[in-house]
C-alpha cells in the first residue's frame, strides 16, 4: 500500500521515491551512489596524479638532456623521494656504482644487471600508475547491472502492491515503477563516468608507462657506450 500512499500526496520527487522503495531497493541505491563517489574521488586524484606525473617527466628529460653530468645528477637525486623516470634512472645508477665498486669486469654481466634494475623500476611505476583503475573498470562494468537488479525487485515489490490494492490504475502503478526505474538510473550514472575515466586513463597511463620505456631503452644505450669505454683499456691493460 505504500504506493498508493505515494501516489495519494502526489509526491514524485526523487527523495519521495528512495524513501518509498523497499529496503532491497534502498540498499541497491544507497551502495550505487557510494560507489559514484568512491569513482569521482578516483578521478580527481588520478587527474592531478597524472598532471603532476608528466611535469616531472618534463622537468627531469629537461635537466638529463642539458647535458649536465650524469654523476651530478645522481647525487642531486638519490637523497630525494623520485618517480617516474627519475627513478629508472637512479636506480640504474645505483646498480652501476656498486657494479664498479666491486670491481665490474664484464660489460655484458653489468649491462644485463643495469636493464633488469631498470626494468623492475618500472613495472613497479607502471603499477603506481595504473593503481586503482581496476576499480573504475569494476564499477563501471557492474554498477548498470547492479541497478537493473534493484529495478527487478523495485518492480516485482511494485505488482505485488497493485495485487494487494487490486487495482491497475495509472496512479497506483506509476509511482512503484518510477521507484524501480531510479535504481536503474543510478546504475547508469555511476557506471558512465567510470567507464569514460577508465579509458581515459588507460590511455594516460599508457604514454607515460611509453615515455618512461623509451628513456631506459635511451639511457641504456648511453651506458653501454661509457661501459665500452670504461672497460675495454682495463682489459686490454690486463
Amino acid at each position: 500500500m505504500e504506493q498508493v500512499g505515494l501516489a495519494a500526496t502526489n509526491e514524485v520527487t526523487l527523495w519521495a521515491l528512495f524513501i518509498e522503495a523497499s529496503f532491497v531497493v534502498k540498499l541497491v541505491m544507497v551502495g550505487l551512489v557510494a560507489a559514484s563517489i568512491w569513482t569521482w574521488a578516483i578521478i580527481v586524484d588520478k587527474s592531478f596524479n597524472f598532471a603532476r606525473a608528466r611535469r616531472q617527466f618534463d622537468r627531469f628529460e629537461q635537466v638529463f638532456w642539458s647535458g649536465q653530468s650524469l654523476e651530478d645528477l645522481y647525487q642531486m637525486l638519490s637523497d630525494r623521494s623520485t618517480s617516474g623516470m627519475s627513478s629508472i634512472f637512479v636506480s640504474a645508477m645505483r646498480e652501476w656504482k656498486k657494479s664498479f665498486e666491486r670491481g665490474a669486469r664484464s660489460p655484458m654481466g653489468l649491462q644485463m644487471r643495469i636493464d633488469k634494475a631498470m626494468d623492475v623500476t618500472l613495472a613497479r611505476e607502471a603499477e603506481k600508475l595504473e593503481a586503482r583503475l581496476g576499480s573504475l573498470a569494476s564499477i563501471g562494468s557492474a554498477a548498470p547491472f547492479v541497478g537493473l537488479f534493484g529495478t527487478v525487485i523495485g518492480i516485482m515489490t511494485s505488482f505485488q502492491a497493485i495485487a494487494g490494492s487490486k487495482s491497475t490504475n495509472l496512479a497506483v502503478v506509476a509511482p512503484g515503477i518510477a521507484e524501480a526505474l531510479l535504481a536503474t538510473a543510478i546504475g547508469l550514472l555511476t557506471a558512465i563516468p567510470a567507464v569514460i575515466a577508465y579509458n581515459k586513463f588507460s590511455s594516460d597511463a599508457g604514454k607515460l608507462t611509453g615515455r618512461m620505456e623509451g628513456f631506459a631503452d635511451e639511457f641504456s644505450g648511453i651506458l653501454s657506450r661509457q661501459l665500452d669505454e670504461k672497460l675495454q683499456p682495463r682489459q686490454a691493460a690486463e
